[in-house]
């Protein structure tokens, strides 16, 4: 076969070279994932600016925020201020299968979205809970974090659907109900993730600073307001290109990332979509959560201000 395709409408090339070094996936391959994953995977991209990782041949992986001069007019965009870059940036929207395979073309190996549709001031669609083991943790431990988090959620008359986050954590999803501020959602971000950690200390922490975490799992408030979360069926940079896959919570005990790769993934989900299965309908927040959350200091702040005191205390000692 040639290395050289058209698919819906996008000339392909370099279809039989290996992705990156380790991932045991051509670039035929991805697309033949992506493609086979459409349907589910474009419904949680459209209209949300998107991010992606890229791998050039002989060269390092790299975010890409801003579409190249070379991007082709029919791939949907949004023109955004970034604080961080201080110019305007031109992301895109990948709104159907042609985008995607134009990306999976680009040697686009992971996708990242905003966590609202449209204009950020529209507010995030989902308040986001991002459990994180220690380093040389074993996956069980997230998966075990992952049962407080949920409990702390039912406790609230709340829920949420739960994905592998494709590397060695787990994203909890919770739908919501439009109209809600993202300092609001942010701030009961921070709440569930404290009363989480206050069902059970031993098995889960807020502590943003790593040496203090003492093999606890992270319960990550920071996917909020204006961060990114990678999409679900996203593949990722790893070995073996594992991919961010939604599971069931009565299937979760015994699950690895290792089980959902762009090989196996498309097979798996024949039996169904545990993604909308298990997303239940949006919530409005509880007030009484989001008032606590005003109380809780942002965890990245915090350790900003006491690394630049711990700094201060250095110099002033010296």
């Amino acid at each position: 076969m040639s290395s050289d395709e058209v698919r819906h409408g996008v000339k392909l090339s370099s279809l039989d070279q290996e992705v990156f070094p380790d991932a045991g996936v051509t670039k035929r391959e991805l697309l033949d994932y992506l493609e086979a994953v459409a349907d589910r995977m474009l419904p949680e991209l459209t209209d949300r600016p998107l991010t992606v990782l890229r791998v050039l041949r002989g060269q390092g992986p790299f975010m890409q925020k801003n579409l190249p001069k070379y991007t082709p007019d029919w791939v949907e965009r949004v023109s955004m201020w970034s604080y961080s870059s201080k110019r305007d940036v031109s992301y895109a929207l990948c709104n159907d299968l042609r985008t995607l395979v134009w990306f999976g073309n680009q040697r686009a190996i992971e996708y990242h979205t905003a966590l609202y549709r449209g204009a950020s001031e529209n507010g995030p669609t989902h308040l986001i809970l991002d459990l994180d083991p220690p380093e040389d943790g074993a996956f069980s431990l997230a998966i075990d974090a992952s049962k407080l988090v949920r409990e702390a959620l039912r406790n609230d008359g709340l829920d949420g659907a739960v994905k592998t986050s494709g590397s060695k954590g787990l994203h909890v999803f919770v739908p919501l109900a439009p109209g809600q501020s993202t300092e609001d959602i942010a701030a009961a971000t921070r709440a569930l993730t404290a009363r989480a950690e206050r069902i059970d200390p031993s098995r889960g922490t807020t502590e943003f600073v790593k040496e203090r975490r003492e093999g606890k799992v992270f319960l990550d408030s920071t996917r909020a307001g204006g961060a990114t979360v990678v999409s679900v069926y996203s593949p990722r940079h790893r070995p073996g290109m594992p991919v961010s896959f939604p599971v069931r919570w009565a299937d979760l005990d015994g699950v690895k990332p290792g089980d959902f790769t762009v090989h196996t993934a498309p097979g798996l989900l024949e039996s169904g979509d545990p993604w909308t299965e298990e997303m239940p309908e949006p919530f409005v927040l509880p007030a009484d959560l989001v008032e606590e959350g005003h109380t809780i200091p942002i965890a990245r702040v915090v350790a900003m201000h006491e690394g630049k005191r711990r700094a201060r205390a250095a110099r002033e000692s010296d």
